[in-house]
């Protein structure tokens, strides 16, 4: 399978992870807030998915130890502050344009496929890089 592929097949998979999550949140609760709650729990899901399956299969990156682990969570988590964004933005702009129930689910959807897009270039420079001497290999 072509890193594209695999690449695309893993997004789908933490998209139907994040969806899947926004889904049961909305289906167990209802009340105030209800709707940013689902968005921050399945953007917290579909994070944790996708970091697993890209420093696994993607990158194939073997932390050395829990506390590299844990940093490299975090610049992987920095780097998707802005395709987040994109990702609630489209959403947010479906669920509040569209009068239809399900719109935000298709702005989440549009947003994630752009967001994962840029998120690959940025943690391909960025996030899973090895050093030589002090220097990034691979930019």
């Amino acid at each position: 399978m072509g890193l594209a592929l695999k690449y695309a097949f893993f997004a789908v998979i933490a998209m139907a992870f994040n969806v899947g999550c926004q889904w049961a949140s909305l289906a167990l609760y209802v009340g105030l807030y209800s709707l940013y709650v689902a968005i921050f729990l399945g953007t917290l899901v579909g994070l944790i998915v996708k970091y697993a399956l890209d420093k696994r299969y993607i990158f194939y990156y073997r932390v050395k130890n829990r506390t590299e682990n844990f940093w490299k969570f975090v610049l992987y988590s920095v780097m998707g502050v802005i395709t987040t964004l994109i990702f609630w933005g489209f959403e947010l702009s479906f669920n509040g344009v569209f009068a239809e129930r399900h719109a935000k689910f298709v702005g989440a959807l549009i947003g994630l496929t752009i967001g994962y897009l840029i998120k690959y270039r940025l943690d391909k420079r960025f996030v899973f890089v090895r050093l030589e001497n002090g220097k990034p290999t691979g930019l």
